[in-house]
């Protein structure tokens, strides 16, 4: 379950011109889904200085946080999209969740891995 949701979380795709392919390259979700998370971070950084407030890329770039151990980065960006206007993501071709959902979701993770940490 905890990888399918990171998945799920790390999957939000943009929608629009450019189609999935794309959308999976500026959000890193390929690079993630492979585990290359350092390809996933210099992607997500970059895109995030041209859309600081993008929540798929807040999501993505928190999940890559989270799996590299940086638990309080991954934190922010969860509640910096918790901040935001609520928006409907694509999460795959056919399913969407609420970006809320998503960020709430990440931090449930964070917590459970916090609380079997300890």
């Amino acid at each position: 379950m905890r990888i399918g949701l990171g998945l799920l979380i790390a999957g939000v795709m943009l929608s629009g011109a450019g189609g999935a392919a794309f959308a999976s390259e500026r959000t890193g979700f390929a690079a993630i889904k492979q585990g290359d998370f350092n390809t996933a971070e210099r992607t997500l950084l970059a895109e995030r200085r041209i859309f600081p407030s993008r929540p798929e890329l807040m999501l993505n770039l928190a999940a890559v946080y989270r799996s590299t151990g940086r638990q309080e980065e991954a934190r922010d960006l969860y509640r910096a999209v918790l901040a935001q206007p609520d928006a409907l993501m694509d999460v795959t071709a056919d399913r969407t969740a609420s970006s809320h959902t998503l960020a709430n979701a990440g931090l449930s993770l964070l917590n459970t891995r916090q609380m079997s940490a300890r």
